[in-house]
């Protein structure tokens, strides 16, 4: 599985890239504060809603802490998806929120 930090995702944002973010965290977790430009599936909804997702874009997989994440992770691969998941998630997040 491929992992990424909290720092690196803040460093490629602030220099402009466009990155396809996808928070796994419930919604009322996602309201308390999330990385701009973020697409929020539950976990729990994520193999119902992955045909929204586009198999040629690479994505980054951001959760509270990183195992829900890694999860999501996993299961994103195994169903051909270029996925990474960012470590520590929204816990060592030290960039902006919304």
């Amino acid at each position: 599985m491929k992992e990424i930090t909290a720092n690196e995702v803040q460093q490629r944002l602030e220099n402009g890239e466009q990155l396809n973010l996808i928070d796994v965290r419930e919604v009322d977790e996602v309201k308390t504060g999330h990385i701009p430009s973020i697409t929020n599936i539950p976990l729990g909804l994520l193999e119902f809603r992955a045909h929204e997702l586009d198999k040629n874009k690479p994505y980054i997989v951001v959760c509270r802490s990183g195992g829900r994440s890694g999860q999501a992770t996993q299961y994103l691969e195994s169903h051909g998806f270029n996925v990474t998941n960012m470590t520590g998630g929204m816990l060592s997040w030290e960039g902006k929120v919304e």
